[in-house]
């Protein structure tokens, strides 16, 4: 299956999973009701997306050029992986760790050489498509300054999700073989779209104020605008840390557009295997309680972030837990 150590694999699981832990706390607490071999493949999943989207967003001034190179160092090193073929870009080098010779891992970031051979590992065990990592890094590279598909503001809600499906609903996508479904693949395919796209727009109606520090404005200009809300009105209550009402009154509109989403896509995890239902379900309630959080702040969230508490957490999660162990399986390829 793999021509990497398994001391060398069991590591990189290890780091994967500290990545998730420290980053992901919703994911974390919904990949902990996995199967083990399941929810390493979640972790690795996660901490490689984690990697790519860091890169991108921490960006210097006057960087932009060597972000586009680094980006695609990242991805050729990442299709090299997952090929293990004998080239990797122009200079003809092996894949990483294949011989010893690296040049292109010796430029990027050590999280990411730290994560790939989790990744490739889960990658191949699962069978996910490698197209789906072609059109993550296609949304990537829209979020990467100087790339030409850089787009550091949408201005309609098809340009959105144009970058989500490959930034949120191929991530959905790839969790399909790692869950496991019950019904024909084709079946779950738009219901894991849908939730890829309800996470995604949760945390853009999240992190809104944080977004336009980085010059970046994802829920679309001509959603904003019916409510006579604009750029400027927006960077002015992340300035001052008042919502304005026109602001509070557009937000509740992402959010019941955001929450029709969920609704399409509740029907799909009673197509997974039982044993993954509860983790999946507590995902969705846990990310759909950071909109409950919206509200209850008074769509004062441009200055600060707001979070799920804990014990909504454990209060969702320890029954989820309590059930995934009594679930059964369906006959789905596992681990």
């Amino acid at each position: 299956m793999s021509s990497i150590a398994p001391e060398a694999l069991s590591e990189s699981f290890a780091f994967c999973e500290r990545v998730t832990a420290e980053n992901g706390r919703t994911y974390y607490m919904a990949a902990r009701l996995l199967p083990s071999a399941r929810r390493r493949a979640v972790h690795a999943l996660y901490a490689f997306a984690r990697g790519v989207d860091d890169l991108v967003d921490v960006v210097e001034p006057g960087a932009a050029a060597d972000l586009s190179i680094r980006l695609g160092d990242v991805e050729r090193a990442t299709f090299a992986q997952l090929s293990e073929s004998a080239c990797v870009g122009a200079s003809g080098s092996d894949p990483i760790g294949a011989s010893g010779s690296d040049p292109i891992g010796a430029a990027l970031p050590t999280e990411l050489t730290k994560v790939l051979p989790a990744f490739a590992h889960t990658v191949k065990h699962f069978d996910i498509p490698v197209d789906y990592f072609h059109a993550f890094f296609r949304s990537m590279r829209m979020d990467a300054p100087g790339t030409p598909e850089f787009r550091p503001v949408y201005r309609t809600m098809n340009e959105l999700n144009e970058y989500m499906y490959g930034s949120a609903v191929v991530i959905g996508l790839q969790l399909l073989p790692i869950l496991g479904v019950g019904v024909p693949v084709e079946d779950a395919v738009t219901p894991a779209s849908k939730l890829g796209e309800a996470f995604q727009l949760t945390n853009f109606i999240r992190d809104v104020g944080e977004d336009l520090d980085r010059g970046r404005l994802y829920l679309p200009l001509d959603e904003w605008a019916p409510f006579g809300v604009d750029v400027e009105l927006l960077e002015h209550g992340r300035r001052t840390g008042v919502t304005d009402a026109r602001v509070a009154r557009a937000l509740a509109h992402f959010i019941a557009v955001t929450r029709a989403q969920y609704r399409q896509a509740e029907c799909g995890i009673e197509m997974l295997d039982p044993r993954v239902q509860p983790s999946i379900r507590t995902a969705y309630v846990l990310y759909g309680a950071i909109l409950d959080q919206v509200e209850s702040a008074d769509f004062q969230i441009l200055d600060r972030r707001v979070t799920v508490p804990t014990r909504t957490r454990v209060r969702v999660a320890v029954p989820a837990l309590l059930r995934s162990a009594v679930r059964r399986p369906l006959p789905v390829r596992d681990e």
